[in-house]
């Protein structure tokens, strides 16, 4: 199995609903954002997928969080805009362009990350 990896990052906002606690506040997190690609086989020049081409993926798919009160997002005014939903909204706009398994983290701080992947 071969497995490629590219990170980056967006800021937002969010408020955790339903939650008690600090993170039911309106506060806000530099998200570091890891995807894996992983496959059984590679393409004519011998990649999984081209880094570059992976980027400008992720990066125009972070575009539409960065610098956003994330609540207010279509998205998530029906599911709560943790790290795990995070990733999911992540995983699926990107599933619809990438026909390759994929795995995304959603770092909240440098010690907690949520992931999501499909088998």
């Amino acid at each position: 199995m071969y497995e490629i990896k590219v990170a980056d990052e967006f800021s937002g906002a969010h408020n955790l609903r339903n939650y008690k606690g600090k993170c039911e506040a309106l506060h806000g997190h530099n998200w570091k954002v890891e995807i894996l690609l992983y496959g059984n086989t590679l393409d004519r020049q011998g990649m999984v997928m081209d880094f570059k081409e992976l980027k400008d993926k992720v990066k125009n798919i972070l575009s539409d969080l960065d610098h956003k009160y994330l609540n207010n997002l279509n998205y998530f005014k029906k599911k709560n805009p943790t790290s795990e939903n995070i990733a999911r909204f992540i995983h699926d706009r990107l599933a619809k362009v990438i026909k390759k398994k994929i795995r995304v983290s959603v770092w909240e701080t440098t010690s907690s990350c949520a992931s999501f992947y499909t088998r």
